[in-house]
């Protein structure tokens, strides 16, 4: 009996990636059971939804989920299908390693980051009032009697909320993983000096979660002042705990530290639930050429196999890919060492290449 994992393909390119991923991940010698479900864009006429009720059965029932990228329309459409699986399932915590591979093109070398990414409240919780509708208009009114302030009535508006519940479990969490993974240091980010009520709180409440870990050192930043600090001295930090919107901004930062969205692995997780996806979107242009990058989804199986305590099989699995991409011999386009597009790997010759490499280790 192998663990049992819902497999979410996903949309665009979801499905290659996804394919390259489960054969990495069955050639380290770990039993899985694949329970494939599907969600997405793609399943909307079928479904009349992106996300059926059956996807999150599944993971409910197996508690562990393996998801390729899914595409979120721009300024209309369907809200993410990322964060109803969040909302869901419980997901508080996102957490997105950075991580430097000698052999992709980044202006830094042996940065090792993780970013922690409280998932359920501030903006992102979807608490909008829109643009001239009566609720919209009362809450204006009602602002201007109780604070004083006026807002425009042509005004759209979303509401930013930071609670001590959400904020004590996602501190607790990041230094839960410091000590789990022998992290030296945490850092709160936030924007205090402005936000005194919102982040105000988080920056508060992480203080006092952080006198529970004596062993863990603590600091705090700003989070305009952390944008700069992690391009000026990124080795400086470590583990990074961040409310919702700026751990969205400052993940993708992170990735642009280490060589870009291709090697950015990431994981939602909640209690004794968690699904684990690539950070990168869905490239719906490049589907079916069998050209893109797989290697921040088989990260994000690495870091699968580490929370299923698979630690040898997640360590040779790591150091496959790492050696795969340090020979720049069979890549795809993206990490090419010349830029020689006609040496190009296909998504598959690359799952292919880790498994050789994996083989000889």
């Amino acid at each position: 009996m192998g663990y049992k994992v819902t497999l979410i393909p996903g949309d665009g390119i979801g499905p290659e990636i996804s394919q390259a991923t489960k054969m990495v991940l069955e050639a380290t010698g770990v039993s899985f059971e694949w329970e494939t479900a599907l969600a997405g864009a793609e399943v909307m006429d079928r479904y009349a939804t992106p996300l059926p009720d059956a996807v999150l059965e599944s993971i409910r029932k197996n508690r562990v989920a393996l998801k390729g990228p899914i595409t979120t329309p721009v300024g209309s459409g369907f809200r993410s299908v990322n964060v109803a699986l969040r909302k869901e399932l419980n997901l508080y915590a996102c957490v997105r390693p950075c991580k430097t591979y000698p052999g992709v093109r980044s202006r830094y070398q042996d940065i090792d980051l993780v970013i922690i990414r409280e998932n359920t409240e501030d903006l992102y919780a979807g608490v909008e009032f829109e643009q001239g509708q009566e609720d919209t208009l009362k809450l204006i009114q009602f602002i201007g009697q109780t604070k004083g302030v006026k807002i425009g009535e042509d005004s759209g508006i979303s509401i930013k909320n930071i609670s001590i519940k959400a904020t004590e479990r996602i501190v607790h969490y990041a230094f839960r993983y410091a000590r789990e993974h022998n992290r030296r240091k945490v850092t709160i980010i936030h924007k205090a000096n402005i936000l005194k009520y919102s982040d105000g709180l988080f920056l508060k409440v992480g203080r006092q979660v952080a006198e529970q870990y004596p062993d863990i050192e603590v600091e705090d930043r700003i989070v305009d002042n952390i944008c700069m600090q992690l391009v000026q001295k990124p080795h400086l930090y470590d583990v990074l705990v961040l409310p919702n919107l700026y751990g969205d901004i400052i993940s993708d930062l992170g990735a642009g530290l280490v060589g870009g969205l291709g090697v950015a692995p990431g994981a939602n997780i909640g209690d004794g639930v968690a699904v684990f996806e690539p950070t990168h979107g869905s490239a719906p242009k490049y589907k079916g050429m069998n050209k893109v990058n797989p290697m921040a989804m088989m990260l994000s199986g690495v870091m699968m196999l580490r929370y299923l305590k698979e630690q040898e099989a997640a360590d040779r699995l790591e150091k496959a890919i790492a050696a795969v991409i340090r020979e720049g011999k069979r890549v795809t386009y993206d990490l090419l060492p010349d830029l020689d597009m006609n040496k190009a790997a296909s998504t598959i010759e690359v799952a292919e290449a880790v498994i050789e490499a994996m083989s000889s280790n």
